[in-house]
């Protein structure tokens, strides 16, 4: 037994698990201390009375599996590693802040790169429930009528329920050419129906624009990802040399992405220097985030579209327009995600996504959960999308030609 916890103790130190405080030598580095356990964890309950976690239950458990467990196949010690750590994350109760293992990480960082394979949509949670936030146009997913707000009650065999939103991802994505079945249920249905969707490499566009009636460029961000910034100033210097004279800005079924980069789009339809967005911090700090300009189209009459699918940075977006042009939004309720994650890689390309801080409009508005409410509501049905219509645009359209 003493030999078989010897060798568990090794196996810990060489992947560098962050739990650890058997590992001997002197700490010279940030890295070293990052490894000792927190102050208040005890690892002997016995020699630490006063401690107020007890750590030691959890090697407890641990050489209890290893005793008991009744396995043909050696025991996946990094794998029972990453379990243990998202587990933690997950007993944190908030769905947006997550541990992926470092192919997961990989997997993250190409979706926000503009291409993967799988379906074409960002998922999250809502309410604890499995929710579609936005299909890509063009997509498997949006060929085969998924919509935003649709929720996902199973993946193949797996019932969504408790199922953590990394663990959801994993099982939708998959190589192209394979196929994934989908149970969804939509509002209005009276029972869920069953989706099968066929993978393929998704190439997500960013930005993309056209005039509509001779001087009004109809702009769609379809997501803030790595690859916005430069294309969007692209677009934008077409757009100032055209005949343009007013905009509709397209946010809808747009997931989000980088703060970041949202608030520097903004910074083209703002002055420079007025707020973006609140960022409150866990200990009640307060910093506002300010248009860093060129404020090209800050004088342009503007209507922003939203539905149910605009979410996080495209709603910070919608959110800082409203609060500081009076720009109307045309549409559905947003999706309602008012909180900050930051991505923190780990020694060994494993990350934590960790919610750091809720946001807030310019004028300290919070979305967090019910979202932005439009101006002017206006549902497209299933009749208009089969018959081609755009209800929104052509209110936005008439809108602006009212304006000068």
């Amino acid at each position: 037994m003493r030999s078989k916890f010897i060798k568990t103790i090794l196996i810990f130190c060489f992947v560098g698990v962050a739990f650890l405080s058997y590992e001997v030598g002197v700490l010279t580095t940030r890295e070293d201390i990052l490894r000792l356990p927190p102050s208040g964890i005890k690892i002997n309950s016995a020699n630490n009375a006063t401690a107020t976690v007890d750590f030691s239950i959890f090697w407890e458990a641990w050489h209890k599996v290893e005793e008991n467990f009744f396995h043909q196949q050696p025991l996946d010690y990094q794998k029972m590693v990453y379990g243990a750590i998202s587990g933690m994350v997950k007993s944190l109760g908030d769905p947006h802040t997550n541990f992926f293992t470092p192919q997961e990480t990989k997997e993250f960082n190409q979706t926000l790169s503009g291409h993967y394979e799988g379906v074409g949509m960002i998922v999250g949670i809502k309410d604890n429930v499995l929710q579609v936030i936005s299909p890509f146009k063009g997509t498997p997913a949006y060929k085969a009528g998924i919509r935003s707000g649709d929720k996902i009650l199973q993946i193949g065999d797996i019932i969504t329920k408790d199922l953590s939103l990394e663990k959801a991802v994993n099982l939708i994505k998959g190589p192209k050419g394979t196929k994934v079945k989908l149970l969804i249920l939509r509002k209005g249905w009276e029972k869920p129906e069953g989706f099968l969707i066929k993978r393929a490499t998704i190439h997500i566009p960013t930005v993309e624009w056209e005039l509509k009636k001779k001087d009004i460029a109809l702009i769609r961000i379809y997501q803030f990802n790595g690859v916005l910034l430069s294309d969007f100033q692209k677009i934008a210097l077409e757009i100032l040399h055209s005949p343009t004279k007013k905009i509709i800005l397209d946010l809808r079924s747009n997931p989000g992405g980088y703060l970041e980069v949202s608030r520097k789009i903004a910074g083209w339809f703002l002055e420079k220097g007025k707020g973006v967005v609140w960022k409150v911090s866990a200990n009640g700090e307060k910093k506002e985030y300010k248009s860093p300009g060129p404020s090209k189209f800050s004088k342009y009459p503007t209507v922003c579209l939203i539905d149910k699918g605009t979410a996080s940075a495209a709603e910070i977006l919608a959110g800082a327009l409203r609060d500081q042009r009076g720009i109307k939004l045309i549409g559905e309720d947003s999706f309602g995600k008012g909180s900050v994650q930051e991505e923190i890689p780990l020694s060994d390309n494993s990350s934590l996504k960790v919610t750091i801080a809720k946001w807030l409009t310019p004028n300290g508005i919070s979305i967090d959960k019910h979202g932005l409410k439009p101006d002017i509501e206006i549902k497209i049905t299933e009749q208009n999308i089969k018959n081609n219509q755009d209800p929104q645009i052509d209110k936005a359209i008439e809108m602006l030609q009212t304006m000068q």
